[in-house]
């Protein structure tokens, strides 16, 4: 692409809006066809969902029961994640402590990137990537489980909540992607991860909220039969 398409983009200097200059025929689509386009991404979706559906059933299956039997001992869930990731970690809450798909009482969760407040206080004065580790180590008490969400598992705030949910005695459940990257190493043959079989951040993210549902499901089931 020619880089003068781009030019409007990428200005800073300027408090304009950015906008794309075509005067440039190959700034165009050109022969891409959107419908081939859009198609071909929703066989990608499907086929990195078939694969996932060959070896993380019994996975989920094993986190659901995790946070089951934790809420039934008066235990909670901590969720956290980066970017698209922390929207997930919300997201599950949310399901958590209004509902899914059935009315129920809430149950208690709680997403350590929701608190702006919480989360600047400490990246100011202990660093980034500690936003997550302290207040674990705050909230978190022995039975509760942390649900970690990560494409790589190289993020080091995420890496840090691993830690600092194995001091505390939490269950840990990851989410993961790719080769499960630094996470997937720190956890313990006692914690679950969840791996996306996938390379693509659209396609992991995707396959992430699909677990999401299946785990809000079989909690529901569990807790108030079918």
């Amino acid at each position: 692409m020619d880089t003068r398409c781009l030019r409007g983009l990428i200005s800073t200097r300027t408090r304009q809006h950015a906008t794309l200059d075509a005067s440039n025929d190959r700034c165009r689509p050109g022969d891409v066809d959107p419908i081939e386009r859009i198609s071909n991404l929703f066989t990608d979706s499907v086929q990195a969902i078939t694969r996932a559906a060959d070896f993380q059933t019994a996975a989920i299956a094993s986190a659901a029961d995790c946070i089951v039997s934790s809420l039934l001992g008066g235990g909670k869930v901590l969720s956290c994640g980066n970017g698209c990731s922390a929207a997930d970690a919300q997201y599950f809450v949310a399901q958590m402590q209004h509902r899914f798909e059935r009315e129920r009482p809430g149950l208690p969760a709680i997403a350590l990137n929701s608190d702006a407040a919480t989360l600047t206080a400490i990246a100011v004065d202990e660093g980034f990537s500690e936003i997550f580790a302290k207040q674990i180590g705050a909230l978190g008490h022995p039975g509760d489980v942390l649900l970690v969400l990560s494409i790589d598992g190289t993020a080091g705030n995420t890496m840090a909540a691993v830690e600092s949910a194995k001091e505390r005695q939490l269950q840990i459940i990851a989410l993961t992607g790719r080769d499960g990257g630094e996470i997937a190493v720190r956890l313990r043959s006692t914690d679950i991860e969840i791996r996306a079989p996938a390379l693509e951040a659209a396609r992991i993210l995707e396959n992430h909220r699909l677990v999401i549902h299946c785990l809000c499901d079989l909690i529901d089931l569990q807790l108030m039969g079918g």
